[in-house]
């Protein structure tokens, strides 16, 4: 399959860097949000990402500007109907990622592929929402999208080899590293990942040890480059929170049980880097 356009559905922390790559590559690319101060924020983010590309030599500044110019934002899901891909870069619900892939699987031609950025919901499901199961596939990047070489490539039940492998040549296409995975959930990344930084938020809680040390335990005696509550913070802990939550809900073992200190935190708004607080606290 010969991609050109690729639609980008959202343009908070996940689709505003999934943009950036693509566009980064050469597509033209439409990122669309619901209203018009997330596309700003989400463009603005880009354009800091490549300064820092160019500020440390790996970019030019003819080529941040190329890059900015391939990117076309939107209000409007019907904009993304000439897209050969597009990529679902919402929030973490699966009620709301079913939607918008019904709504958008009216709109566009037969040929284009779906692929969901979702961390743990079934891709499966996601498909079934669609008369196009053949063509609907995950493809989880991770964040930063710009630093961070893995892409999974998430066969539901339904996806065509074709689909797969045309998904798995552009994760190629755009700098990243494809594995490919059955759909479970957590898939392979989130199923071994969450669970250890959900123990992380237990020892928290029973006092074990205070983060700074509980994160340095993992930096230098695992050898880690960040420790397990630094990235929570870095992810969102309501992103920490909603992959547990289907672990628990698809396995129904208590080993999957969210962190109490987790859920406490996501309630009392304490998201992480994106909200100024998480575990630690950020300037903002």
């Amino acid at each position: 399959m010969d991609v050109r356009r690729i639609g980008v559905l959202g343009a908070g922390q996940m689709g505003a860097g999934i943009a950036q790559v693509a566009a980064r590559a050469g597509y033209d690319v439409v990122m669309r949000d619901i209203e018009a101060r997330f596309v700003e924020k989400g463009m603005a983010a880009i354009a800091a990402s490549l300064g820092k590309f160019v500020e440390k030599g790996k970019l030019t500044g003819v080529e941040k500007d190329a890059t900015l110019t391939r990117i076309r934002t939107t209000l409007v899901v019907a904009d993304l109907a000439a897209s050969d891909v597009i990529i679902e870069a919402v929030v973490e619900d699966r009620d709301l990622k079913r939607r918008v892939f019904a709504e958008l699987d009216a709109l566009c031609s037969p040929d284009t592929i779906f692929a969901s950025n979702t961390s743990s919901i079934s891709i499966t499901e996601l498909a079934a929402s669609t008369g196009r199961p053949d063509r609907f596939v995950g493809m989880h990047f991770f964040n930063p999208v710009p630093l961070m070489g893995l892409v999974e490539v998430v066969r539901g039940l339904g996806t065509s080899d074709a689909t797969a492998n045309a998904i798995t040549e552009l994760a190629k296409s755009v700098g990243k590293t494809p594995v490919e995975v059955r759909d479970s959930p957590g898939f392979a990344s989130n199923r071994i990942l969450m669970p250890f930084i959900n123990e992380a938020f237990v020892a928290l809680r029973e006092g074990v040890a205070a983060p700074k040390d509980l994160d340095t335990v993992a930096r230098l005696g695992f050898n880690h480059p960040m420790g397990p509550l630094e990235l929570a913070d870095l992810i969102g802990l309501d992103t920490c929170l909603a992959v547990m939550e289907v672990l628990h809900e698809e396995f129904g073992d208590p080993r999957y049980r969210p962190a109490l200190l987790l859920r406490e935190y996501v309630r009392a708004g304490r998201l992480g880097r994106k909200s100024g607080r998480g575990v630690y606290e950020y300037g903002r």
